[in-house]
């Protein structure tokens, strides 16, 4: 079985990693955590979870559709929020929620001291099933 490394050309281009991973043959699709960054990859909004969120939710629908997926296509999220409180985590999740809308995938939601790049304050990634 063949693994394509995913590297969406409308994404911050200087990441050390790819964006995604296809499992060809099983048609199994694993991104990387989508980050709040913009394409020069500076993150968004400091200090606001729901805009934070709702870039890392368009980040990962663009490396979805890079590997030839959509929301709709996700088995599995992993939401990573740099929270204070409960509240944080909701406010991440309202976003997520909102964005998969009739297709609730299973779910983490987990909350973490901090992130990978300054200002961050949220992550997700997810598992997804591409035809083949």
């Amino acid at each position: 079985m063949a693994v394509s490394l995913i590297v969406s050309e409308n994404l911050y281009p200087d990441a050390p990693y790819a964006y995604a991973a296809v499992a060809e043959g099983a048609g199994l699709v694993f991104t990387a955590g989508a980050c709040p960054l913009d394409p020069s990859g500076k993150v968004v909004a400091p200090g606001d979870i729901p805009a934070q969120m709702r870039q890392a939710l368009s980040n990962l629908t663009e490396a979805l559709g890079a590997a030839g997926c959509t929301i709709g296509d996700v088995l599995k999220t992993t939401v990573y929020v740099a929270a204070h409180s409960r509240e944080d985590l909701l406010a991440a999740w309202a976003e997520v929620a909102s964005c998969f809308g009739k297709h609730p995938s299973p779910s983490t939601l987990v909350g973490v001291s901090f992130l990978g790049y300054r200002d961050q304050l949220v992550e997700i990634e997810a598992v997804a099933l591409r035809d083949a």
